[in-house]
């Protein structure tokens, strides 16, 4: 029998490529519950396209929703979702159901690794008993758990799964043997041992928590700097000369990470007593960033047209550049802030789904830009397709008067006739 046969459960960001790399060295089983998802799969192609077909090549996999279906594996990857509720607490829906599914089907002598973002003693604390109940299996002594938390980037193309140092541990020094070997079968880059899966988990919480704070400073010092009339841009150019300077810049923060995991860490600091405020404090400057750039752009629009009158197009509605993924995109907040001055406002993105965005948010994309006198153009993400316009091709669709806000700094146009500003 195979040392590892995998079931990978939830093919998303995290699953799917990681599914597929598995699946070139040995026997796969894919596992989602959503059967359009599944439907797409079985084509070859990536329904979040991230992947291109090469991915898709030379592998040993089978998609399916069936429960029968992963009875054969003995090592389950979970890499569920992870998000937060409507008041900023975890959301372990799907990680529980993931768990509970891969329970009634666990057998002596196998492991299950967890992959999904958590705060420091979920797994311990919240999914092993559910495995133990509900298999009616012994934990350490029947089955084994490791946690090795994801590190996929998406619309990354340089730091890829493959070349990523990658965080693995286990329940015991033989598992986390056991899930070393199982990741040095997808991953040159080294693999770093943590101690303990509490560790690993804090680990990557922090990842994107520190992330998170170094951009709240920099946001809050793009609206000191712009009350003063200085660009942020050229401030933070010029303290990166220094060899100890982080280079972090000022934008929207939304998404599925970093805008959602400081909140895990928060919520189980208050568990065990402690309320956070530097970290809230980030996550609340971060928050208010999409209604600040809303509401600036508005008072120029209005400083040259009426309410009535006043139309604004925003370039870009996904939460990053370069990829499809809508959710907690925090472009939606500017839209929102906009429209409550009643201005009319457009929208279109080369990447997003356009059903999929008129279902989340009740809004329309637009394909084509055909309007040409917007009193304001919105460049809220920065995709590829954006970078390589030029000035010319603002003076088209826009206003003599009008203003380009361009939330990443994408451009430097020489002599721009319109007012320009950026975070």
């Amino acid at each position: 029998m195979k040392e590892f046969q995998i079931a990978v459960i939830g093919l998303g960001y995290v699953g799917l490529p990681l599914a597929l790399a598995f699946a070139k060295k040995t026997t796969v089983i894919g596992f989602d519950v959503n059967e359009a998802k599944l439907k797409t799969l079985r084509t070859n192609n990536d329904p979040n396209g991230e992947l291109d077909s090469s991915y898709f090549e030379n592998v040993d996999i089978t998609y399916t929703s069936s429960l029968e279906a992963i009875k054969t594996a003995n090592v389950y990857i979970i890499g569920v979702p992870t998000p937060i509720d409507k008041h900023n607490n975890p959301d372990l829906t799907a990680l529980k159901g993931a768990t509970t599914t891969v329970a009634k089907v666990l057998k002596k002598g196998d492991t299950v690794v967890y992959e999904s973002t958590v705060y420091p003693g979920c797994t311990e604390e919240d999914c092993i008993p559910i495995l133990a109940s509900v298999s009616g299996l012994e934990y350490m002594t029947d089955f084994k758990v490791g946690y090795s938390p994801e590190r996929i980037n998406p619309g990354d193309k340089q730091h890829m799964l493959h070349n990523t140092i990658k965080i693995v541990s286990g329940c015991d020094a033989q598992t986390l043997e056991f899930v070393t070997r199982l990741y040095s079968l997808v991953v040159s880059a080294p693999l770093h041992q943590a101690p303990s899966i509490k560790v690993a988990e804090a680990a990557k919480i922090i990842e994107n928590t520190q992330r998170d704070l170094n951009i709240a400073l920099m946001n809050e010092l793009s609206i000191i700097f712009n009350r003063m009339g200085i660009d942020t841009k050229q401030v933070i150019d010029a303290a990166g000369t220094k060899w100890n300077f982080m280079k972090y810049y000022p934008g929207l923060v939304g998404g599925h990470c970093i805008g959602v995991d400081p909140y895990y860490l928060t919520y189980k600091a208050n568990e065990v007593g402690f309320h956070s405020k530097v970290i809230l404090a980030g996550r609340s400057t971060n928050d208010a960033m999409g209604f600040y750039i809303g509401k600036h752009a508005a008072k120029k629009v209005l400083a040259h047209t009426d309410n009535d009158s006043a139309r604004v197009l925003v370039m870009g509605a996904t939460f990053k550049e370069n990829v499809s993924d809508i959710r907690n995109s925090k472009v939606i907040d500017i839209i929102t802030e906009l429209k409550s001055y009643n201005i009319a406002v457009d929208i279109c993105d080369p990447k997003a789904v356009a059903s999929e965005f008129e279902h989340e948010y009740g809004m329309s994309l637009q394909k084509e830009i055909t309007y040409k006198q917007y009193d304001a153009v919105i460049a809220a993400v920065s995709h590829d397709e954006y970078k390589d316009l030029t000035a010319d091709y603002f003076y088209s669709i826009t206003k003599p008067h009008a203003t380009l806000i361009d939330i990443k700094g994408m451009y430097n146009f020489e002599d721009f006739k319109l007012d320009y500003w950026r975070l």
